[in-house]
């Protein structure tokens, strides 16, 4: 029916937010990263890479309407921020 069918987009993963950035002054580039992936209702998860000289760090974290019960780093809040509003 349309209604399951609606309901079912609605759950989809449908909105990605992704910044780079460098949190680490001794190397080169913007290989570290935040990435948001959404549903309708703001729901999903944030992914969120340090990449150093001597390890890569990978964190995620729940995201429930926009927000997440864990704190959420600057740039995890953009990558959100861009979900959210399509860029």
């Amino acid at each position: 029916s349309n209604e399951k069918l609606a309901r079912e987009f609605n759950n989809s993963l449908q909105k990605v937010g992704i910044v780079r950035f460098n949190p680490f002054k001794e190397i080169g580039g913007d290989q570290s990263f935040s990435i948001a992936v959404l549903d309708a209702d703001n729901n999903g998860f944030v992914i969120t890479s340090h990449y150093g000289r001597e390890s890569n760090r990978v964190y995620a974290k729940p995201i429930g309407n926009g927000t997440s019960s864990y704190s959420l780093s600057k740039e995890e809040q953009e990558a959100i921020n861009k979900a959210i509003n399509g860029q």
